[in-house]
């Protein structure tokens, strides 16, 4: 185990977050990373307890017993070695991951579990401070060639595994810089850029190739709400001509809407409208357009985009926020008889929650009205009942003052032009569809054709995501070594 008798001599750690007095008036990261000391007594509360439920929690598989032994023994040289073996990004998901593996912690059942994610997080801000995040160049190239649409978590994870397995890998995004929602969705408090880019300066260094601001067209237009920096076009069928494989890593972007009396009045706006806006202002572009400084914010939605939302209008000066969820108010302590391993059904507030806001739940949005502007939500309260259904319930209706309206209720589906271009088969949520498991995994229903992500799974988490890009990069490398003839590549 990481020390004996480590998880009942040490508490749990949380890392230092900057107060909300303070943290309200920036936009950069105000949660520390771990001192040697406290990741030391963190990796020694780890029980070793024989059937590592971390790890089986972990998307990635992680191995989180290893690693926490290696810290513990204060070789955390060794111990990132370990995490790198299975993680593309943990600098990433040390930051904004929900810790699914922290849910699955043994120790978790009696005790506060270990803080895996710190631990990440610490050891990924060790190797790069250290040199130990170096290129990983291919000893032998493959001579294939394969095109990645697609910059997000995933679409980057399969670019990097394929790159080191000797292919040729270009990666187009329609965005003018890499990174997707990482980049674009996620606010700079949470992950600033700057991790993302030295992220980036690697894959650039192992060879991956960036063609940005470039939309890979299909039939039909962009659905609506779907950013586009693009300032050239390459049809999708000159990049199955020209590559011996297409990894599809759209993400999901279409938003969902909400067609109600009054949607068409200014003042209402998707989340991403507001959220990608910020991030240019942060980044030295022009100032947000969407101006919530002394005014009345309404957040609709109870996801993690809608805690962004939050905490990004609170810190531009919002006079109110408020949170519309349709969903009921779940308890704040589980059953963990019931429910663990697995993710616990409570009630979560996030740090953006906690720097203000009205939350309400089983509230549902009933019209947006004004006088030739927004200036008021109507809602109703909701009661859940057998398969999802919801009922409004008689005299609940009330009406919220609003200058504002973000509109964060998730992402549908990946926008269908080249979903209609190849014949692609998608599921009900309009997802593409794939197997994951067996000879076909990742597979399309073209030939050399490949999807992974968001855009395959529906929305999810960006652990997800980069272990379905990794797990389709190694269904490519069989299937090129299989098709192509390709010379077989020192897989890493």
């Amino acid at each position: 185990m990481g020390l004996d008798r480590g998880f009942l001599e040490f508490d749990r750690i949380e890392p230092k977050h900057e107060p909300v007095e303070v943290r309200l008036k920036h936009f950069r990261e105000f949660i520390s990373t771990l001192t040697d000391e406290e990741v030391y007594r963190q990796s020694a509360r780890c029980m070793d307890c024989g059937i590592p439920f971390c790890s089986h929690s972990c998307p990635l598989h992680n191995q989180m017993p290893d690693y926490n032994q290696y810290v513990t023994e204060g070789d955390l040289d060794r111990a990132w070695e370990v995490l790198n073996s299975t993680h593309s990004f943990p600098e990433i998901t040390g930051r904004i991951c929900p810790g699914l593996c922290e849910e699955g912690c043994t120790l978790g059942i009696h005790r506060k579990a270990v803080g895996i994610k710190s631990i990440e997080k610490k050891l990924a801000e060790h190797a790069f401070a250290h040199g130990l995040v170096q290129p990983v160049i291919a000893k032998q190239k493959t001579g294939c060639r394969v095109a990645v649409v697609g910059s997000g978590p995933s679409g980057l994870a399969a670019a990097q595994q394929l790159c080191r397995a000797g292919h040729t890998v270009t990666v187009y995004e329609k965005m003018d810089k890499a990174g997707g929602l990482l980049r674009y969705g996620i606010p700079d408090f949470k992950l600033c850029k700057e991790v993302l880019d030295r992220r980036l300066d690697q894959l650039l260094r192992e060879g991956v190739h960036f063609v940005l601001s470039t939309r890979i067209t299909g039939e039909g237009d962009l659905e609506n709400g779907v950013h586009d920096d693009s300032v050239r076009q390459i049809p999708i069928s000159r990049l199955t001509a020209e590559n011996d494989a297409v990894v599809l890593a759209l993400g999901s972007e279409v938003p969902r809407d909400l067609p109600l009396p009054g949607r068409e009045l200014p003042g209402i706006y998707f989340a991403l409208d507001f959220l990608i806006a910020q991030n240019r202002a942060n980044a030295g572009g022009v100032a947000n357009p969407i101006d919530v400084k002394g005014k009345n914010v309404i957040v609709i939605g109870g996801g993690e985009t809608a805690s962004d939302c939050i905490g990004t209008a609170n810190r531009l000066g919002a006079k109110s926020v408020t949170q519309l969820d349709y969903h009921h108010e779940l308890p704040e302590v589980a059953d963990l008889m019931r429910e663990w391993p697995n993710w616990r059904r409570i009630k979560r507030t996030s740090t953006s929650q906690e720097e203000g806001c009205v939350r309400c739940f089983s509230t549902s949005t009933t019209a947006f009205e004004g006088d030739g502007r927004l200036e008021r939500v109507k809602t109703v309260k909701v009661k859940w009942g057998p398969n999802r259904k919801i009922t409004p319930v008689k005299g609940t209706e009330q009406e919220f003052p609003a200058d504002v309206v973000l509109i964060a209720m998730g992402y549908a589906h990946p926008t269908h032009t080249l979903v209609k271009t190849l014949g692609l088969a998608t599921d009900r949520r309009g997802s593409l569809t794939t197997e994951v498991e067996g000879p076909a995994a990742w597979r399309t229903a073209r030939e050399g054709v490949f999807a992974a992500g968001d855009g395959r799974s529906g929305q999810s988490l960006v652990v997800n995501a980069i272990s379905e890009g990794r797990r389709c990069a190694e269904a490519v490398n069989a299937w090129l070594v299989q098709k192509r003839s390709c010379a077989a590549p020192l897989w890493r």
